[in-house]
C-alpha cells in the first residue's frame, strides 16, 4: 500500500486536480481520498487486483461533488455541529441548533442528488428545482433558461411533490 501511493503520489494529485476542475481543495481531496484509502479494510487487496486508482477516483469523486459524502461534511459545512456539546462559533449561546431541520435538509440534498441519476424527467425536475430555490423567481429562470414559465412552475412543484414523497416513505419530518 505505501509503496503505491509512493509510486503514485503525483499521479492522484494530479487525477484529483482534473476530478475537482483545479478547485483549489483538490488537493485536499487527494489527501483525504489517500487516507480514507489507506484505512479501508481491503485497501491492500484493491491494490494488489491493480484497481488502486480506479478506487482513488471514485472516492475523490464523491468526495468533491456529493453533499453527503464524509470529506463534505468533515470540511466543508460552515454553521454545523460536530459532536456532543460542541457549539460553532455561528450559533450563539442562546440559539438551539435544530437537529431536526438540519436532518432534513441533509434528506433533500441527498434526494435531489439521487433525482439526477433517476432518469431525464427526474434531473430536469431536480435541476429546476435547485435553480428555484436559489432564484426564487419562475419569470427570472424563464429568462434566463429560454424554459416557459409555466413549464417550470409544473416541474418544480412536481419535484416538490416527490422530494415531500419520499422523505415521508424514509420518515423524515419536514415541517
Amino acid at each position: 500500500m505505501n509503496k503505491f501511493i509512493g509510486e503514485y503520489y503525483e499521479a492522484i494529485v494530479l487525477m484529483s486536480k482534473k476530478i475537482c476542475r483545479s478547485s483549489k481543495e483538490y488537493e485536499d481531496v487527494a489527501h483525504f481520498a489517500i487516507e480514507q484509502f489507506m484505512t479501508h479494510e481491503r485497501g491492500q487487496e484493491i491494490v494488489d487486483s491493480g484497481r488502486g486508482m480506479n478506487f482513488l477516483s471514485g472516492i475523490m469523486w464523491r468526495s468533491f461533488n456529493s453533499s453527503t459524502s464524509q470529506y463534505h461534511t468533515l470540511y466543508r459545512q460552515k454553521g454545523r455541529v460536530f459532536g456532543m456539546g460542541m457549539i460553532n462559533q455561528n450559533i450563539s449561546d442562546d440559539e438551539v441548533y435544530d437537529y431536526e431541520q438540519d436532518d432534513a435538509t441533509e434528506a433533500i440534498q441527498g434526494i435531489l442528488e439521487d433525482m439526477q441519476t433517476g432518469g431525464i424527467e427526474l434531473w430536469f425536475r431536480s435541476i429546476l428545482f435547485q435553480m428555484w430555490i436559489k432564484e426564487g423567481n419562475f419569470s427570472e429562470l424563464s429568462r434566463v433558461t429560454n424554459i416557459p414559465r409555466t413549464s417550470i412552475a409544473k416541474a418544480v412543484g412536481e419535484a416538490k411533490i416527490y422530494i415531500k414523497a419520499k422523505l415521508k416513505e424514509n420518515g423524515i419530518s419536514y415541517e
